[in-house]
């Protein structure tokens, strides 16, 4: 157990596993999600071994890209997982994956991406939860960042200057939305708030044999990013804090560090590590591990006073 008694922000471990190269880590999810956790995944390993080998179920409630639900349930660190996510559009995208990917898929590779084919496809009518979930998924891959709130703009150099073009590559994005359809079964996904689910597992779901992962949108500590990237960005951080640790079940949040979070941290004498990673405009950033209990592989040893 960490010693809290004076313990200041700066004293937070560096984790001894390092940031994965994105590149290096298997590509699940089709979207670019801005605060995507692919960089997680050696964190996300060793966490989930302890969690149970395999738990029965992970549950995220702000699933976003759900990179984390992916990689436990395609790399068999998880049997099931439940996504849950509230952005309207991001859930007919992931309900048009589940229930129709093969269709989605085929669209995807027929669709010829230009300035004009993209400006129409915003401006037509939404009748289905599969036309909203392909005008999603399309938007997605053309804005800059996949950052999917009003107001952003589209890519206009991006790699090797193809403009909008640049992250589209149907084929691959095509197989990824298969690989995801043909493990629907194990994949349970949730349109709602991530609060609620949360307020759930306390009453349903304590036990050992589940786990859950929390990457709310970044808005503790005077953040602007989850306002200026995410629709629903509202959120509670000390209410978040209390279901959590309430729960009954083994989780893990991420974090910017910040002073209000390490207070919270504080308050309920969590288990903390930092971890420094490079954002889209290459800034390195330092971010905060929090876990109900110690994970063995992420600190040699727990610092005392």
């Amino acid at each position: 157990m960490q010693a809290f008694k004076g313990a200041k922000l700066s004293d937070v471990p560096k984790s001894e596993i390092r940031v994965a190269n994105v590149a290096s880590v298997p590509q699940l999810s089709p979207l670019r999600y801005p605060g995507g956790k692919t960089w997680l995944i050696p964190h996300i390993k060793p966490w989930l071994r302890q969690c149970g080998d395999p738990i029965r179920n992970l549950f995220e409630p702000f699933a976003g890209g759900g990179i984390i639900s992916l990689y436990a349930v395609m790399e068999g660190a998880a049997r099931y997982c439940t996504m849950r996510e509230i952005d309207r559009d991001v859930a007919a995208f992931w309900h048009t994956v589940l229930n129709n990917g093969a269709e989605l898929a085929t669209r995807i590779e027929k669709f010829e991406l230009t300035q004009d084919s993209v400006t129409k496809l915003m401006q037509a009518s939404i009748s289905t939860v599969e036309d909203r979930g392909f005008r999603t998924f399309v938007l997605n891959r053309v804005r800059r960042g996949g950052i999917l709130a009003a107001g952003a703009s589209y890519c206009r150099r991006g790699e090797n200057n193809r403009g909008i073009s640049s992250r589209w590559y149907p084929k691959t994005l095509a197989g990824r939305i298969r690989n995801i359809h043909k493990r629907s079964d194990f994949i349970r996904f949730e349109e709602s708030d991530g609060i609620k689910l949360i307020r759930t597992l306390r009453d349903r779901h304590r036990g050992s044999d589940v786990a859950l992962f929390i990457d709310p949108p970044y808005t503790a500590g005077g953040k602007n990013a989850g306002k200026r990237l995410y629709k629903h960005h509202h959120v509670d951080h000390r209410e978040l804090f209390e279901l959590v640790v309430n729960s009954g079940v083994n989780f893990m949040m991420t974090y910017d560090a910040s002073e209000e979070i390490w207070e919270l941290v504080c308050e309920h004498r969590l288990h903390t590590v930092s971890v420094y990673m490079k954002n889209t405009h290459n800034r390195k950033l330092r971010e905060l591990i929090i876990t109900n209990f110690e994970v063995e592989e992420f600190v040699e040893s727990v610092p005392t006073r």
